[in-house]
């Protein structure tokens, strides 16, 4: 049988759905970290007291799954890229996925590390506090606007997981 005539079995071994599923999962995780470290750290400088074990915790599971998200994200704009899906999309969404949202949650990642690298050069807890409160939160606000929700145009018919 000559090789051209083999079956393709690119569809069966496609992973795209699982490393978009895997994407959207993580992205709970990252919310809810995000925000507990920047909302306890606004209340440990609020409060002056000093950053408590779990604190310094969070701040650090939130860096680490930013960065997971990161590598799931360009293993899927990778994937995209080389299927051609960016080609038969609108301009408006061509522009989004392979641009705004991009670029946004790279910013959102660089300030959640540089967020967390600032506060472990702090020298005051209250500077500690001040840091991961202020990088977090603008962190935490950017992802809310750029992740493609169900209810947005861009992320119609996505679904919530």
């Amino acid at each position: 049988m000559p090789i051209h005539d083999a079956p393709a079995v690119a569809s069966s071994t496609d992973l795209t759905p699982v490393f978009l599923f895997f994407h959207s999962l993580l992205r709970w995780g990252i919310f809810a970290t995000v925000a507990v470290a920047g909302f306890a750290a606004l209340a440990g400088w609020m409060r002056n007291g000093p950053v408590i074990t779990w604190q310094r915790a969070v701040a650090i599971w939130a860096m680490i799954l930013c960065h997971v998200q990161l590598i799931l994200g360009f293993v899927l704009y990778g994937v995209d890229m080389n299927k051609g899906a960016f080609d038969h999309m609108p301009a408006d969404y061509r522009r989004y996925w392979k641009f705004e949202h991009m670029a946004m949650m790279l910013a959102v990642i660089a300030l959640v590390t540089v967020g967390r690298l600032a506060s472990k050069r702090a020298y005051t807890e209250q500077g500690k506090h001040l840091r991961v409160a202020v990088f977090y939160l603008i962190a935490w606000v950017l992802m809310l606007a750029m992740v493609p929700w169900p209810f947005t145009r861009m992320g119609e018919g996505r679904g919530w997981l």
